[in-house]
C-alpha cells in the first residue's frame, strides 16, 4: 500500500510541477511582443533660468517671487525651487545656459543640489546673443564641450539615453552651420532644435535628434490651428525617430520689456488648455514655459501675484497614459499588452495546477 501510493504521489508532484512550469512559460509569438524598453509617464520638465542677480528685479517685473528678489547663485534658492516643482509633479528644469564664468558656477552648484534631491536637468543653450544675432558656430562648439567634459556625466542629467541639450534660435543658422556643431558631438549629446515649424524642422532633421518648441506667446483661444500646427510638428519629429518636446505656458506679458502681446492667464484656464494641447501632440516630454521667466510674466513659480494657483494646477492634471521612451522611434508601434491567448493559456495551466494539487490532498487525506 505504501509503495503504491508514493508512486502515486510521485506522479502527481511531477504532473503539478510540469503544470507549474508550463504556467510562467511564455509562447515565443508572446515573448517578441514584450518591450525591450522601460515604460515611464512622460517627463514633465520646466524651463529654468540662472540669469538672476538680487538686482536683476529692479527692471520691469510686474511680480515678485515668494523667496524675494534672490540671487541664482544662492542654494537654498534652488533646493527650495526644486522641492516645490518635485511636488507638483515637475521631474526636471530645462536650465538656460552658454558657458560663461557665472553661468557655468551655477550650473555646478544647480548640478549638485538636483543631484541631492534626486531631481533631474536638462540644459537649453543660448545660441542667440542679446540682440538677438546668432552665436558663432566656434563658439557654440567649444560651449558644448564644455559642457560634455564638465557636466554631461553627472546623474542629474539622465531623463533620456544621453543629455539632452535644446538649441535655442536654430532657425537662425544654416544647415551647414548646425552640422559643424552637432556632428561630432551627437554620440555624447541628444541635441534638439528650436524650429517653430514643420519645414524649417524638415530641414535640419537628420543632424539633429528632435525639436522642442518654445511657443510662450501663443494664444490657444485665438490662434486658428493651434493644435493642429504642434500635431504637425510631432508627427515630423516622430517620423524621423526624433524627440518632441511641446510648450505649455499659463500666459504671456512682454510689454515691460518692449513687447506688444498680452496673453491672459485667466485664472488658469490658459495653462490648462496650454497643457492639454501639448499632450495631445503625443510629447516625448512637457516643455512649461516656465519655472522663473518673470520678464516675460511666463512664470509658474510661486509668487506674491499668485501663490501656489500655477504649482497647484499641475498637480491636479490627469497626463496621458504612459508611453515607451527608451528609444524615441514614435514611428514604430505602441507597446501592447500580452495577447489574451497568453493570459488564457495561463490561466488555463493555473487551474491545471490547482486540480492536481486538490487531487494530492484528497489522496494524502485517504491513506
Amino acid at each position: 500500500m505504501a509503495s503504491r501510493r508514493s508512486r502515486f504521489l510521485g506522479w502527481l508532484s511531477v504532473l503539478l510541477l510540469l503544470a507549474i512550469g508550463s504556467a510562467g512559460a511564455s509562447p515565443v509569438h508572446a515573448q517578441q511582443q514584450v518591450p525591450t524598453t522601460a515604460t515611464s509617464p512622460i517627463p514633465t520638465l520646466a524651463y529654468y533660468y540662472i540669469w538672476y542677480n538680487t538686482s536683476s528685479w529692479n527692471r520691469a517685473k510686474m511680480d515678485y517671487p515668494l523667496l524675494g528678489k534672490y540671487s541664482s547663485d544662492d542654494i537654498s534658492v534652488m533646493r527650495q525651487q526644486i522641492l516645490w516643482a518635485k511636488a507638483a509633479g515637475i521631474e526636471g528644469f530645462i536650465v538656460s545656459w552658454k558657458s560663461t564664468d557665472v553661468l557655468n558656477r551655477r550650473l555646478d552648484q544647480l548640478v549638485q543640489v538636483a543631484e541631492q534631491e534626486d531631481f533631474k536637468l536638462a540644459v537649453i543653450y543660448e545660441g542667440l546673443d542679446f540682440n538677438r544675432n546668432p552665436l558663432p558656430v566656434q563658439t557654440i562648439a567649444s560651449d558644448l564641450d564644455y559642457f560634455i567634459q564638465h557636466f554631461a556625466g553627472q546623474s542629474a542629467f539622465d531623463i533620456f539615453i544621453k543629455p539632452l541639450v535644446i538649441w535655442s534660435g536654430t532657425w537662425m543658422f544654416t544647415p551647414q552651420k548646425i552640422t559643424q556643431v552637432t556632428q561630432e558631438r551627437r554620440s555624447s549629446l541628444l541635441i534638439l532644435a528650436s524650429e517653430r515649424s514643420v519645414a524649417g524642422y524638415q530641414q535640419l532633421a537628420d543632424l539633429v535628434d528632435g525639436n522642442a518648441y518654445y511657443w510662450s506667446s501663443v494664444n490657444p483661444n485665438t490662434f486658428p490651428g493651434y493644435q493642429d500646427k504642434l500635431s504637425q510638428m510631432s508627427q515630423a519629429v516622430h517620423q524621423n525617430g526624433g524627440i518632441w518636446i511641446p510648450p505649455a505656458a499659463p500666459g504671456f506679458d512682454a510689454t515691460a520689456i518692449g513687447g506688444t502681446t498680452i496673453v491672459a492667464r485667466n485664472n488658469g484656464a490658459t495653462f490648462r488648455a496650454e497643457i492639454n494641447t501639448a499632450m495631445a501632440s503625443s510629447p516625448d516630454a512637457l516643455g512649461i514655459i516656465s519655472w522663473n521667466e518673470f520678464s516675460e510674466n511666463s512664470y509658474i513659480e510661486p509668487s506674491q501675484n499668485y501663490g501656489s494657483t500655477y504649482l497647484d494646477i499641475l498637480r491636479g492634471i490627469d497626463f496621458l497614459p504612459q508611453i515607451s521612451i527608451g528609444q524615441f522611434d514614435s514611428s514604430e508601434p505602441a507597446a501592447t499588452f500580452p495577447d489574451l491567448l497568453q493570459y488564457s493559456r495561463v490561466i488555463a495551466l493555473a487551474g491545471l495546477s490547482i486540480l492536481v494539487l486538490s487531487s494530492v490532498i484528497v489522496v494524502v487525506r485517504r491513506h
